[in-house]
């Protein structure tokens, strides 16, 4: 089993934390860090990169049934590992980002770009802009029996929100909005007014970059 204390010097995350900070660390190097050792077939690098491609293409793959079927990752390294990520989303439940612009939403929906299926997600919005929740509404093709005013102001309702944005992703890298979309937009604007709580925009994720509505002079 090769530990971090047993790396080379310029190897080891640890020393390169605590003299450059956490920001000079790639991805796998902080995983190494969390770690601390590996197994005595794997050094605990090569076990850190695996799980970073394990969870580079979906955050969503970060969790008990996909790290344990990593060799060499056992129980108390995944418990570790889910404690880490639990206490840091809590925090920024805690301190929530402010929505100023539309790439402001495309950088915290980025988990959506790379879905093979639609995501239809629901952000609501305190008076200051800032995140109070988000929400998957629906999964699927996008149409009016999926989203219905109802799944979309209820939660809102319930968060007290002063306003909403939604978006979706478009799997096919398509950045263009569909008929489909701007009626699906336009019925939920109309709800909004009606029940005081406004749409802020409507944002297209896909891999390539986002599509805003506002933007664009759709909503």
């Amino acid at each position: 089993m090769k530990k971090i204390i047993e790396l080379e010097n310029i190897d080891k995350p640890r020393e390169k934390l605590l003299k450059k900070g956490a920001k000079a660390l790639k991805e796998y190097e902080l995983f190494a860090v969390i770690f601390a050792s590996g197994t005595k077939d794997k050094d605990v690098l090569v076990l850190s990169k695996e799980v970073t491609k394990l969870i580079n293409n979906d955050l969503e793959n970060l969790n008990y049934e996909n790290l344990i079927k990593i060799k060499g990752l056992g129980k108390a390294k995944i418990a570790t590992l889910l404690s880490s990520y639990e206490l840091f989303s809590r925090y920024l439940t805690h301190h929530e980002a402010k929505i100023t612009k539309a790439s402001d939403v495309y950088i915290e929906l980025q988990e959506y770009k790379n879905k093979q299926q639609e995501y239809f997600i629901l952000i609501t919005l305190n008076g200051a802009n800032e995140i109070i929740k988000k929400r998957v509404i629906s999964i699927g093709i996008l149409n009016q029996s999926l989203v219905h005013p109802r799944e979309v102001f209820s939660p809102a309702l319930e968060d007290r929100a002063n306003s909403i944005i939604i978006a979706h992703n478009h799997p096919s890298g398509v950045l263009k909005a569909s008929t489909q979309d701007i009626n699906i937009t336009s019925r939920l604007k109309e709800c909004g007014i009606l029940l005081g709580i406004e749409l802020l925009d409507h944002i297209i994720i896909t891999k390539n970059g986002f599509l805003s509505f506002k933007d664009e002079e759709l909503l």
